[in-house]
């Protein structure tokens, strides 16, 4: 059984950073895309960062520059590492999963498969 469980999220000031972690079980994290969406309250979920089956990367403008993705294919485990935080990145957080084949590059949510519960962050201002 597929398994995805985020932390990591909490409170903190614009400009400070914040790390999340997804802990992934059930599946070989090298073997599928993994991403990372947010869903802000009356707002759609929206990609902010995927790793594709090749390793290469994708980040949503938004968050260019300020938000970096990983993962530990040894540990499956995922990473978000935020930096400059902004108001606007207040949202709960998502990780999620996908082994169809065109996931690569792709911060759709409809190709994603697996989803973890999310984890809140919250940015004042």
């Amino acid at each position: 059984e597929v398994q995805l469980v985020e932390s990591g999220g909490g409170s903190e000031q614009a400009g400070e950073s914040l790390r999340l972690f997804c802990a992934a079980s059930g599946f070989t994290a090298s073997r599928y895309c993994v991403a990372w969406f947010r869903q802000a309250p009356g707002k759609e979920r929206e990609g902010v960062a995927v790793i594709g089956m090749d390793g290469r990367t994708k980040y949503a403008d938004s968050v260019k520059g300020r938000f970096t993705i990983s993962k530990d294919n040894a540990n499956n485990t995922l990473y978000l590492h935020m930096n400059n935080l902004k108001f606007e990145d207040t949202a709960m957080y998502y990780c999620a999963a996908s082994d169809w084949w065109w996931c690569s590059g792709d911060l759709r949510p409809t190709s994603y498969k697996y989803w973890g519960q999310g984890t809140q962050v919250t940015v004042s201002s």
